[in-house]
């Protein structure tokens, strides 16, 4: 496991726990892109949004994409739902697509002690069947630029953690 690994899938699905478990696992390090973004223009995610639109946001992913190629190695790489679509994310590292039905994430969303706050910061959780549209919508886009796909829905973490670790080491 000498390159990055890259997390992708839809918003929810739980990117940001399995990072920071697999870290916890392997010892490296964790970013997230929402995460870095966010320091870099010092405004939330749906403050971008809302001020500048997608387009911009899209701009900013690629930007941080970029800066990951060339300065990032050895690290989870946690991401927004939409970051599978920067033009380099295969050079970034290994991508491991974890996925969920949209009903699965938001069952798992809706059982965590914050889900008021989870679902704030994910709007269009809020709208079942915009939700639906846009994951089906992406579901191949995602599958085809996965090195790996983990199966989330109803699983622990340490379960899924323990699977890309193995599918990680046979590739």
């Amino acid at each position: 496991m000498s390159k990055n690994i890259i997390l992708i899938g839809f918003m929810g699905v739980g990117k940001g726990r399995t990072a920071r478990s697999l870290a916890a696992k392997t010892g490296r390090y964790t970013v997230d892109t929402d995460d870095l973004i966010e320091t870099k223009v010092k405004m939330k995610i749906r403050d971008i949004f809302a001020e500048h639109g997608e387009s911009y946001f899209r701009q900013l992913e690629q930007e941080t994409a970029d800066w990951l190629q060339k300065n990032v190695r050895q690290t989870i790489v946690s991401t927004g739902g939409g970051f599978f679509q920067v033009r380099n994310i295969r050079k970034l590292g290994r991508v491991v697509y974890l996925h969920s039905s949209v009903d699965g994430i938001f069952e798992a969303v809706m059982q965590h002690p914050k889900a008021k706050k989870k679902i704030k910061k994910r709007p269009l959780l809020q709208d079942l069947e915009k939700a639906k549209a846009l994951f089906v919508h992406r579901l191949p886009l995602y599958r085809k630029v996965a090195d790996v796909e983990i199966s989330v829905e109803g699983r622990e973490i340490d379960e899924v953690v323990a699977e890309l670790m193995g599918s990680l080491k046979k590739k």
